[in-house]
C-alpha cells in the first residue's frame, strides 16, 4: 500500500526514494563505494553497493537478480550484455587497473623492478598467491610463458571466490601475492611493493552498464557518466587506479 504522503508524488520523485542498486566485483569496490557516496549526495539519490567476487557477481547478474548497475571487467560486461542481461549500449568504462604485488608487513622486499626480477621473485617465494579474477588468469599465463608453471606446483594458492589475495598475504598464508592493485592498497598487516613493471603488466578495464531490468534508467546512466567523469578521476589514482 503506498502511503498517503507519496500517493501525490510523481514517477520522477517516487523513483528518486528509491537507491539506484551497484553490483561490482571487489576490484572497484573502494572507489566505488566513495564515488556512489558523493554521487548520492550531489544528485539527491541514494545509492546503494554490493561487492563480491567478479565470477559470483557475473553469475548472480546471469540469474536474474534485481540490480541496476553492474562493473565488472569489460570483457565480463561485454558477455552479459550479449546474454540479454545488460542494456545495448549502455556500457561505460570507468577505469584501467593494473596488478600490484605485496608481501607481509616487515617482511624482505625482494627487487621487482622488472620482468625477470619478478621472475626470479616468484621463484624464490615459498608460496605465491593470486586471485580468481582477470589478475589471476593473467598470472597463470604467465608463468606458462616463462615455463614456470612446472616449478610453482603445490606452491601457488588461489584464494577463493570474494577473499583478497591479501589477507593471505597478511596471515602469513602465502609470501608473495598479486592481486589488482586496488585491492591490495590500504590493506593492514601487507606491505605494497607496488605494480608490475611495464614489461610484463597487464592492464584490466572495469566497465560498468545498466540492468536489463532497471526501472530507473535514466538515472542509471546520469550515475554510470559521473563514474567515468573528470571529477572522479582523482579518487581513483587514490585507489590504485587510472581513469578508463
Amino acid at each position: 500500500m503506498v502511503p498517503a504522503g507519496e500517493s501525490q508524488l510523481t514517477k520522477e520523485q517516487r523513483v528518486r526514494l528509491e537507491p539506484i542498486k551497484i553490483l561490482s566485483s571487489m576490484a572497484t569496490r573502494e572507489v566505488l563505494s566513495e564515488l556512489a557516496q558523493r554521487h548520492g549526495r550531489d544528485a539527491g539519490q541514494p545509492v546503494e553497493l554490493e561487492s563480491a567476487g567478479g565470477v559470483a557477481v557475473a553469475q548472480r547478474v546471469q540469474s536474474g537478480e534485481s540490480v541496476d548497475v553492474v562493473v565488472l571487467a569489460a570483457a565480463v560486461i561485454d558477455k552479459l550484455t550479449a546474454e540479454g542481461k545488460l542494456q545495448p549500449g549502455s556500457r561505460v568504462d570507468i577505469a584501467r587497473s593494473g596488478i600490484g604485488m605485496a608481501v607481509g608487513s616487515g617482511k624482505a622486499r625482494p627487487d621487482v623492478g622488472s620482468g625477470d626480477a619478478v621472475k626470479a621473485a616468484v621463484l624464490a617465494a615459498r608460496t605465491v598467491g593470486y586471485s580468481t579474477g582477470p589478475s589471476g588468469n593473467y598470472l597463470l599465463q604467465l608463468f606458462e610463458r616463462w615455463g614456470i608453471a612446472g616449478q610453482l606446483a603445490g606452491r601457488i594458492v588461489q584464494a577463493p571466490p570474494g577473499v583478497p589475495v591479501a589477507s593471505l598475504v597478511a596471515r602469513g598464508e602465502v609470501e608473495l601475492g598479486f592481486q589488482q592493485l586496488s585491492e591490495l592498497m590500504n590493506v593492514p598487516g601487507i606491505d605494497v611493493l607496488g605494480p608490475l613493471p611495464d614489461d610484463i603488466q597487464s592492464i584490466t578495464v572495469f566497465s560498468g552498464a545498466v540492468s536489463s531490468g532497471c526501472s530507473c534508467p535514466e538515472q542509471a546512466r546520469a550515475l554510470l557518466a559521473y563514474l567515468a567523469g573528470p571529477e572522479a578521476t582523482a579518487c581513483k589514482r587514490a585507489n590504485g587506479m587510472d581513469a578508463a
